[in-house]
């Protein structure tokens, strides 16, 4: 299955792009940076350097594999593109990234963009807070 979504994209099938995208599809964690790749990487036993997983996500965002987003002070995670649009809600504290998709959200966007003469080509949403999971750290750090 990797090597055909490869190929599709355009690249050449290589055994990096190959076990990068696989890890990206077994992954619990959707939202991944390129070090959190390199050590599932190595932690598989595979020897690919952390350059590499940099070039081949860098070929995966350019090919419309994943998408790439820049959250808290730059920095930035991979997702799988599953092709549907949603936006983000992260805890400033533990970091926890939870997806979530509002129509009334986006009719209430394209009725601003529309209002002040913009037709929207893409967006990005994404909000910041504090989760309260009882489970999370965050309870025990304070408010």
């Amino acid at each position: 299955m990797e090597d055909q979504e490869i190929r599709k994209a355009g690249l050449k099938v290589t055994v990096p792009r190959v076990k990068i995208l696989e890890l990206l599809e077994t992954s619990p964690e959707r939202h991944v940076s390129a070090e959190d790749v390199y050590k599932m990487l190595l932690a598989a036993g595979e020897e690919i350097g952390l350059a590499t997983v940099y070039r081949v996500l860098t070929q995966f965002e350019a090919a419309g594999l994943v998408e790439k987003h820049h959250f808290e002070d730059g920095y930035s995670v991979f997702e799988l593109n599953k092709g549907k649009h949603h936006d983000h809600i992260i805890c400033v504290t533990c970091g926890r990234v939870e997806e979530f998709v509002d129509e009334t959200i986006e009719k209430r966007q394209r009725i601003i963009a529309e209002e002040l003469g913009f037709q929207i080509s893409e967006h990005e949403l994404v909000i910041y807070g504090k989760c309260l999971d009882k489970n999370c750290d965050c309870k025990k750090r304070g408010d």
